[in-house]
Formats: C-alpha cells, structure tokens, sequence
C-alpha cells in the first residue's frame, strides 16, 4: 500500500493533558495521538519541524496501522533543509569535513541547492562520523559519533519527516527525543505513576551500551513495517554505514547507531518501539496481576509494580527478550527494589531499614512524607551530578578570574538560571 490511500477518515486530536492526568493520558496514548494530528513547531530536537507539508502523512499514519510509505523523500524539500541547517547550532564541533555552521551559511543557498540536488540524483554520500569522548557520571568515557555538517542537516530533515509517521505510533510512556516532550514531562507522568497507582516495587533498568549494540538487521526490519520508499531506506544505510574516524584511522561500523547524530535519537525509538514499548505494554495486559506503570526516556527507563511476583517475572521475560534483539541489561546497574507508599512500614515491620532509592533523569527518587504525614515522592539532585557541576563551575572560575566582575558576574547567573530550570522541581530547593 502506498502513503496515499485511506485519507478520508477522520482524525480527533487529543485534547492536550494537564500535568496532573499525564500518566493516565499516557498509559492510554492521548498525548502520542495529539502530537501526531496538531500543528508543529520549529525546535531544536530532531525531527520536531514538521511543517503542514506533512499533514497527510500523519492523518494516514494516524488512521491506518498498516499502510507503508512509498513516497517520502520528496518531503525533504530545500526549505526543510534551510529549516534544519537553522536549527541547528552555531557553535557545535566540526565533523570530519572540518566545515563550521557560519562557514557552510556564507553561501547557503548554494550549498544547500547543491544538497538537495545530490540526494535526488543519488549522488548524496554519506561521511564518516568523527568519534569524541565526554565523561560520565561513573567516571567512564561515553563515545559520541559528531557528524559532518551536511549529514547534520540531511538527518534532521529525514528525521522531520519520519516524526510524521511515527509520533502517531510510538506510545504514550516514551518521552525521549519527541515533539513537545521534554524530561520533565517524564517525571512528572513516573511521580503521577508512583502516587496515584499501586506501585509497590521499581525496575530501575539500565540497557548496556544501547546505542553501539544496536542491530542494524532488526533495525531495517523495523524500519521496513512502515517504510517503503527504498530511496528513503538507502538513505537511512548509508548513515549507519559510513563508519567511523578515530586518531585518523576509519572504521566499519557492522552494529549500532553514532550517538549525538540527529538521526539517532529516532531510530532508537523506532528500534525500543518494538523490542520494549509493544512488547512491554502487551506484557502487562497479558501476565500482571496488579498495578503495572512504565516510562521510558531513550535507552532510560523505570518499571513499576504492585506485585513483587510480577516484577521478577517481568524482568527475567525482559532479559529474554532483550537477548533476542542483541540487547543485554546492566547487571550492576539494574536493581529491582522495593519503592512506594507502603515501602518504609513493611520494611521497618521486617527489622530493614530505609527503602532504597533510585534515579532517573539527573534526579534521586525517594519516599517521603508530605508536611500531614502522607507517602510523597522526593526529588532531589543526584549527588555525584552536584558535585561534577561544582567542581565543573570552580575551574570555570579560575579561568576567568581576570575578567571584569560584572562579566563574570552575568556569566555565573546564566550558569545559575540554566541549572534551577532543570533542577527546580517541588522539595529540590537545597540540592538543587
């Protein structure tokens, strides 16, 4: 079936959720509905400029389940290109063309006629990623892959154009990387999900190296239940093809997806679409006994329970299936513990102590009380993160330390305000 048929159904978008109802609008895909059929606006996520070009593709994608695009590259006009080259920024590192954002904008028109017209030729190539290393939390390196600046630009207008297809299948518990959904959208549906549903247990999972284990079979496979613009598909190949450069040496890259290349952000949720999402929201319909909730940002993600029995049987049915799609869980980083409003009794009534806590999206969790004594999730920032911010800031300091202090002055605020709005949530006020 092409992407044109079935077009005359109508399609009710989803009245947008307040932040109360969030975890229930979720779990029943109000929220992914609404964003797949209302307007878009320009942002700096992947894919979140979609422009009105691209309102039949959604109406389709919303209405038939089972239709397969044939006709989407046409969609990744020259002004998609001059829409994702300005959304990107300014000051990101070079990839391995070395070619700077103001550089490639001297003659941007240009450049990008030029663009568009090697993508429909087929003459488009796709260059090697560049790898750099950032620091982790843990102390550890994480390898991200910097692409070239027309890769940059190219993948974000792809990605523009498959959001158009796949915010109206992705489901309500995934937040990572989508239109109009941020990481505190998805505190708040787990806190929402902790206190208003009967969890009792936490899945606090890690998955090991998601984005270099990621199988680029399973991934076409995947890809190919809604894709079927071949020039669309070979596009997406070249990408996970093209290798990497590392100390002047290339490398093949037979697995996995360049983490920080704009196009990786989406197919990882295509790809945890349908080894996690379907599978976990079929799971809980088919074998929990209780109150089951999920929110998953990214490779990111928390189980909730209210029986413990079906925790653990989730999480060995989670290791099986995982292995299935060369996916394989942290086992030092995953812990299923007892969490939620019921959490400190029963411990205290077996001689333990405190509940454990967990994190999730730079916050620790931990049960609380609210001021009448009543169960209230705890937020506060991860320690570890406070203290590699400070020690971060410190050396910042010295290096300008012989600005004028009015100049560093309004640096320091800026530093301030961008940290509160992340960490500024209810009960966060000395951490963070």
């Amino acid at each position: 079936m092409n992407g044109h048929g079935k077009s005359d159904r109508p399609v009710v978008p989803a009245k947008p959720p307040n932040k109360a109802a969030v975890a229930e609008v979720a779990e029943e895909r109000g929220l992914a509905k609404g964003n797949a059929a209302s307007e878009t606006r320009p942002g700096r996520r992947a894919g979140q400029d979609v422009p009105n070009g691209l309102d039949r593709v959604r109406r389709i994608a919303a209405t038939d389940k089972e239709a397969r695009f044939t006709a989407l590259m046409h969609h990744v006009s020259l002004e998609r290109l001059w829409m994702a080259y300005r959304d990107l920024s300014p000051k990101a590192s070079p990839g391995v063309d070395g070619v700077m954002w103001e550089d490639y904008g001297q003659d941007l028109v240009a450049n990008l006629r030029d663009l568009h017209d090697r993508v429909r030729s087929g003459r488009y190539r796709a260059s090697p990623s560049r790898r750099a290393y950032i620091p982790k939390a843990d102390g550890r390196l994480r390898p991200l892959g910097i692409a070239a600046l027309e890769d940059k630009i190219l993948q974000r207008a792809v990605a523009g154009v498959l959001n158009a297809v796949y915010e109206a299948d992705f489901l309500g518990f995934s937040y990572g990387f989508r239109p109009r959904r941020s990481p505190h959208d998805a505190l708040d549906a787990l806190a929402v999900g902790i206190e208003r549903k009967r969890v009792n247990w936490v899945l606090d999972a890690d998955i090991r190296d998601f984005f270099t284990s990621l199988d680029h079979g399973w991934l076409g496979k995947f890809l190919e239940h809604r894709i079927a613009d071949k020039r669309m598909l070979r596009l997406l190949r070249k990408w996970l093809k093209a290798g990497v450069i590392e100390d002047g040496k290339w490398s093949q890259t037979p697995e996995g997806a360049p983490q920080g290349a704009s196009a990786s952000p989406l197919l990882a949720n295509v790809y945890l679409h349908y080894v996690f999402d379907l599978w976990a929201d079929w799971w809980r319909k088919r074998y929990a006994h209780g109150d089951v909730i999920f929110v998953r940002f990214a490779d990111d993600f928390i189980a909730g329970f209210e029986h413990q029995a079906d925790a653990q049987r989730f999480l060995a049915d989670l290791r099986e299936r995982f292995a299935k799609f060369g996916l394989d869980l942290h086992e030092s980083k995953t812990r299923l513990i007892e969490f939620g409003r019921h959490a400190a009794r029963r411990r205290k009534a077996r001689g333990l102590g405190k509940p454990e806590t967990f994190d999730f999206l730079g916050f620790t969790h931990i049960c609380g009380k609210t001021r009448d004594g009543r169960f209230g999730l705890r937020r506060v920032t991860i320690s570890k993160r406070m203290r590699a911010k400070l020690h971060e800031l410190k050396d910042e300091l010295m290096r300008r330390r012989h600005q004028p202090v009015p100049e560093q002055g309004r640096w320091l605020a800026s530093v301030v305000r961008g940290h509160c709005a992340y960490y500024a949530v209810p009960g966060n006020s000395k951490a963070g």
